[in-house]
């Protein structure tokens, strides 16, 4: 199965069982995009060019915004790709560097680039952004009681 329709079978199994399950009276559904896949050895800048396009695939966003659009059950999207790519260099990947002397055999030296989990920003930094969000929404909703 190719990435596209993994991924709207399974954001269409997510929304068929919020619109089943979640009692929109009592619960605020929020919706939060990925963070960006991107080679971010050895950055140290952030991008500051504010005409920067994002990489995340047009297709990908196409099936969120119309499965979230098609929902009974109101979602708040809370859209963090774009910002988090402009941080390219709030990553372990930098810090990776210095790891290469801690590396004993060819192996690890060769799988070296592989070792930053681009699922682990270092704090503080994005995921504290991302939570600020979140608040934000929160607080601001007077939906939200």
């Amino acid at each position: 199965m190719d990435i596209e329709s993994a991924f709207k079978k399974g954001i269409r199994t997510w929304a068929r069982w919020v619109n089943r399950h979640v009692d929109a009276t009592k619960t605020t559904i929020f919706f939060r995009s990925i963070s960006p896949q991107h080679q971010c050895y050895n950055e140290t800048q952030p991008i500051m060019d504010e005409s920067f396009v994002y990489a995340f695939p047009k297709p990908m966003k196409d099936i969120i915004d119309r499965t979230i659009g098609s929902m009974k059950i109101p979602v708040r999207y809370l859209n963090i790709t774009k910002l988090s790519e402009y941080r390219r260099d709030a990553h372990p990947a930098l810090y990776a560097r210095n790891q290469e002397k801690l590396l004993k055999s060819g192996m690890q030296l060769q799988q070296k680039k592989s070792l930053p989990d681009c699922s682990h920003w270092c704090l503080p930094g994005l995921p504290d952004t991302w939570n600020r969000l979140l608040y934000a929404s929160l607080v601001l909703d007077t939906s939200i009681s």
